[in-house]
């Protein structure tokens, strides 16, 4: 019994690390996915360009997405 509740800790402390320290970046031109670490821990596991493909300026951005750009870059 205390064999398995010590393999389903350790495989939840796994997924839980992974899931908050690694991420896929979509690419918007290529259409491609790249598996990367991040730098602190984020629960957030998505990421993409913001600004995508334009040439818009970080003040031209929405207002919502300002934050994110700012993130980003």
């Amino acid at each position: 019994m205390k064999k398995k509740v010590f393999i389903v800790i350790s495989i939840s402390t796994t997924v839980l690390i992974i899931r908050l320290f690694c991420g896929v970046y979509n690419h918007d031109e290529f259409a491609e996915r790249y598996f990367f670490i991040k730098h602190r821990p984020v629960w957030k596991w998505e990421f993409y360009s913001p600004i995508g493909m334009s040439d818009m300026k970080i003040d031209e951005t929405f207002k919502r997405k300002t934050n994110r750009t700012r993130i980003f870059q």
